[in-house]
């Protein structure tokens, strides 16, 4: 038994330090260790040899500021970790290792909101055929991140409002899928997974404060504060698509009137185009005319950016974020639609916050929520696993 205060303990206690900051950045110098973790350069170099001998982490020669170095990251043999994401119209799952490579990666076609069951039968399914396809066991399995489109309930583990998913009602999607592949799942919204995927590979790199804004058929914020994503006691902060823009606007479907998601979301703003475009457009297509110069188009582009920038407006005042991240369709509009977020951003936010505030487009496409799930996993997951059980020592990085 480890005495707290203890050569032992602390020593384990280094270990873990060690071993989180790879886990959490993918790969690291030694020198990037030793600032990250406040140990000594002697320390790092001698933890990182015993990791290295005991087959938990790899060691390569690279280069830093043109100086040799050592690149530190996690065994490929590790272990695996598991990303699904759940979007209103797709299932999309990838397969990484604790090096931050993606091993495998599908998506297909899904009407999430129809079905749980069918949900979870296609994710299981195409889960298992991913990793037969890597030729891993399924004892390698650590974890699976699972993204959902809707706020989670922190107390009961379901989703937060039924007018979101009405065919997941009384799903608990955590059990669900646990349930089926016997291993543990972490769950989370997709705007939080955004955040956390574009936080740690993408756009939002850097920054310690941030908000990323998912906008599709409905509209949501994951918030990241002080590094962290910020979840509020009952797990529904960042429903931004929900602040009140127009009192006596369109009934949105929480109930209520003038939601920014009813002038933002594809659900409502298609239908603004229809009647000229035909009744088959599209919120890609609508991008893709406008950077195209239709005109129509691009008046739509415009107005939805004017009105996302009042609801980033609000974050600024009431959050102070130095970083919004625009995610989903509309971000490939580029110039287009951050233009206008910024405009309003500038009208109608305290000019101190909007002066520290950058507006950029997520860098991670529609893979952020996805690889944000395996991001989860290697957030939640403990190093106890890594330290207690070492093992022996042509894939694409996450970006």
């Amino acid at each position: 038994m480890e005495t707290p205060g203890s050569q032992t303990s602390l020593h384990r206690a280094n270990l873990e330090r060690v071993v989180r900051a790879v886990r959490m950045a993918g790969s690291l110098t030694q020198a990037e260790i030793a600032r990250s973790t406040g140990l000594s350069a002697a320390t790092v170099s001698n933890i990182v040899r015993e990791l290295k001998d005991g087959g938990t982490v790899e060691v390569t020669p690279t280069s830093a500021g043109g100086r040799r170095a050592r690149s530190v990251a996690l065994s490929g043999d590790a272990g695996i970790v598991i990303g699904v994401d759940f979007g209103h119209t797709h299932l999309r799952v990838a397969i990484g290792n604790l090096a931050h490579q993606v091993l495998a990666e599908e998506s297909e076609p899904l009407d999430v909101d129809a079905s749980s069951a069918q949900g979870f039968d296609r994710a299981e399914q195409l889960v298992n055929r991913l990793i037969a396809a890597t030729g891993i066991g399924q004892d390698k399995v650590i974890g699976v991140g699972l993204g959902v489109p809707g706020p989670i309930d922190v107390e009961s583990g379901t989703l937060g409002s039924t007018s979101i998913l009405p065919g997941w009602t009384g799903i608990n999607p955590k059990e669900e899928l646990s349930g089926r592949l016997g291993v543990p799942v972490y769950v989370d919204n997709d705007a939080n997974l955004g955040a956390l995927g574009e936080l740690v590979w993408g756009s939002g790199r850097g920054v310690r404060d941030l908000a990323y804004i998912k906008v599709a058929s409905g509209v949501g914020a994951g918030l990241v504060i002080d590094g962290q994503i910020y979840r509020g006691p009952g797990g529904t902060a960042g429903e931004i698509g929900h602040i009140t823009l127009d009192e006596a606007g369109p009934v949105c479907r929480c109930g209520n009137r003038g939601c920014l998601e009813t002038f933002a979301a594809a659900r409502y703003v298609l239908p603004l185009l229809q009647s000229s475009h035909g009744p088959d457009l599209t919120m890609e297509r609508v991008v893709q005319l406008a950077r195209e110069g239709d005109p129509g188009c691009r008046r739509v582009v415009a107005d939805v950016g004017r009105h996302i920038g009042s609801g980033v407006a609000n974050l600024c005042n009431l959050l102070n974020p130095s970083r919004v991240v625009l995610g989903g369709n509309l971000a490939e509009a580029g110039e287009l639609v951050l233009g206008p977020i910024r405009e309003s951003v500038s009208r109608y936010a305290i000019p101190s916050a909007a002066r520290q505030l950058s507006v950029l487009p997520g860098a991670l496409g529609a893979r952020a929520e996805v690889l944000g799930s395996l991001a989860l996993v290697l957030s939640e997951m403990g190093d106890s696993t890594l330290l207690d059980s070492p093992l022996p020592a042509g894939a694409p990085a996450f970006t």
